[in-house]
């Protein structure tokens, strides 16, 4: 557990989720579209903390629209089994987010995937990038002060790469 308490500290937002039987594939594991869906409810945890989330984009003409990600499978989740995902800032200028989720497995606090994903702040009017306003970016600049010094989680900033790649 000391593993998912260390991580844990680092986290702004994190949910509980439970591995559902339809969520299940041939393999008699976890399909990967459900390790999305499940980093994607931490970005919707993690949104609100940040003030960007359901109430920003209902009171506002803003919206985050992701742009890429990048998954990574270390564990596979099988039915029923409990699951605990946090989100952490790791970046932003004017008009992105970077922003990083690690899933740990919650008996054995194993870490079971991650997730880096890249967001563009979005004026819905234009559809358009535009930057983020004072307050959002003061409140983003606020958890990004408290992660100083911390080193970037393990995985982040990773590209699918090969040293050689065979020529035909």
């Amino acid at each position: 557990m000391a593993r998912v308490a260390e991580a844990v500290s680092r986290f702004i937002a994190e949910i509980d989720c439970v591995v559902r039987p339809e969520w299940i594939d041939a393999n008699g594991h976890m399909n990967l579209a459900y390790y999305v869906v499940a980093f994607d409810l931490a970005t919707d945890a993690l949104y609100d903390v940040l003030g960007i989330g359901q109430a920003y984009r209902s009171t506002t003409p803003y919206s985050c629209f992701t742009v890429e990600t990048h998954t990574v499978y270390e564990r596979e989740m099988l039915v029923d089994e409990r699951m605990r995902v946090g989100a952490q800032v790791l970046a932003r200028d004017d008009k992105r987010l970077i922003y990083f989720h690690e899933m740990f497995h919650a008996e054995t606090a194993e870490r079971v995937a991650t997730q880096e994903l890249l967001a563009l702040h979005i004026d819905m009017r234009l559809r358009r990038v535009a930057p983020f306003p004072d307050d959002r970016r003061a409140a983003i600049d606020a958890v990004l002060r408290q992660r100083e010094g911390m080193p970037l989680p393990q995985g982040a900033g990773r590209r699918i790469a090969l040293d050689r790649v065979p020529r035909p």
